[in-house]
């Protein structure tokens, strides 16, 4: 195999070998996880399981004395997991606690 310079070359056991004055390691992205586990992650995978289980018409109530983040950051990463998993959802909030329902629930 020939290197061009700048360009990852295989060596005999199938690593990566690096271009010559590279400082970082460089690995497959095979072996790298693709999926995102942000801060929120269980705040919002805990939500989004009660919410399976809301009846239409009905809404989860999340205290905000518990979220430490802010609620824009929240309301933002429930948006994102609810999308992800195809929930069509709404929010609200108060002073106190952060509202979440199923969309036709309003």
């Amino acid at each position: 195999m020939v290197a061009v310079k700048g360009e990852l070359g295989m060596a005999r056991n199938g690593k990566l070998s690096p271009p010559a004055g590279s400082k970082y390691r460089q690995v497959q992205l095979s072996s790298l996880r693709k999926g995102r586990r942000g801060k929120h992650h269980d705040l919002v995978a805990g939500i989004l399981q009660e919410l399976q289980a809301v009846p239409v018409g009905a809404a989860l109530e999340v205290p905000l004395s518990g979220v430490d983040t802010g609620l824009a950051n929240v309301r933002s990463a429930v948006h994102r997991g609810a999308a992800a998993k195809g929930l069509e959802i709404e929010t609200l909030a108060d002073e106190k606690n952060f509202y979440v329902f199923k969309k036709s629930g309003l």
